[in-house]
């Protein structure tokens, strides 16, 4: 869902991994499209999903919100690319097939 999220809205995923209780993604996103909007769009529309697909989430999550409401957000200005890539890879097991993976 984040991967078809991204393709809709023209942000290329250029690396990221799934763990149990969070995402780290690396993307390339339209200029004029500031980070903020990147994760409400995410978040929202995939939210929005699994509410549509697994009603019993909507349940489980009235009143609170699916996805914390914060997120933490560098911009490769600020970091270089290849800090980031090597952060990715190094932080959880490496698979060098997979540019976005889930954990087991």
């Amino acid at each position: 869902m984040v991967r078809q999220t991204c393709d809709a809205f023209e942000i290329r995923i250029l690396k990221g991994v799934v763990s149990a209780d969070h995402i780290h993604i690396l993307v390339s996103a339209p200029p004029e499209m500031a980070p903020s909007e990147i994760m409400r769009r995410i978040k929202g529309r995939t939210a929005s999903k699994l509410f549509e697909e697994f009603p019993a989430l909507k349940k489980r999550y009235w009143g609170r919100h699916f996805w914390a409401r914060g997120y933490f957000c560098a911009t490769v200005g600020e970091l270089s690319e290849e800090m980031i890539k090597q952060y990715l890879e190094h932080h959880f097991e490496p698979d060098p097939a997979a540019e976005f993976r889930v954990e087991p």
